[in-house]
């Protein structure tokens, strides 16, 4: 079986394990989202979300986020960790989708990760969740079960979504992006997987190199 094969299995099964997968933060347009991104960097996305509940209230459009002053927008954020990193980011990103994009968020690759504190991940996230586009997120999770279910060999988050993008139909990007991290989340975790009861045990690399290996 090649990877293209393997990875289109391996997504069929997710799909029924897991047919509503999406991205847990909660948005209403592309502003929300990428502020919602910025700030789920190393945080739980139920923080995010109890933060900007708040915060969308008080700032509504890009040029408020650009006008706030950064010790207010800092308070703002207070409780979400690196807040002061965080708040410097998304005030960056804001100012210049003012200055250059004319108070929208960009809606390409090139131009959304030339904001400040917008990698590929967060730039993909964007395009796919608000947009609509076919864009695959490479985060701790995908990075994770991409690598032990031997789709890729790079622990480079860019190689790894290339070596997804081309074994997975463009169509299936975003949606392989939610599937794999409710995996991650859900059996597939950090220190103790659950591979006996893996939905897709039979396609891992891991669980026949490390798990099978182990119980011996």
């Amino acid at each position: 079986m090649d990877r293209k094969e393997k990875a289109l299995k391996i997504l069929d099964i997710l799909e029924k394990e897991f047919p509503d997968a999406s991205t847990a933060l909660i948005f209403k347009n592309p502003l929300e989202l990428l502020v919602s991104t910025i700030l789920s960097a190393q945080a739980t996305d139920k923080l995010v979300n109890k933060v900007t509940e708040t915060l969308f209230k008080k700032y509504k459009s890009a040029s408020d986020f650009a006008d706030a002053g950064i010790e207010e927008l800092e308070r703002d954020l207070s409780s979400v960790n690196f807040y002061r990193n965080k708040a410097k980011s998304v005030k960056g990103a804001a100012m210049k989708i003012v200055a250059e994009f004319g108070g929208r968020v960009p809606d390409t690759l090139e131009e959304l990760t030339t904001l400040p504190g917008v990698g590929r991940k967060t730039a993909n996230i964007v395009l796919g969740n608000a947009f609509g586009r076919n864009a695959l997120a490479v985060d701790t999770h995908v990075k994770r079960v991409a690598g032990r279910l031997g789709l890729t060999a790079s622990s480079d988050p860019d190689t790894i979504e290339e070596d997804l993008t081309s074994v997975i139909p463009p169509a299936r990007w975003t949606k392989t992006t939610h599937l794999l991290i409710h995996h991650g989340r859900k059996t597939c975790k950090a220190l103790k997987p659950d591979c006996p009861h893996c939905p897709i045990q039979a396609f891992c690399a891991y669980y026949r190199e490390e798990f099978l290996k182990n119980k011996k």
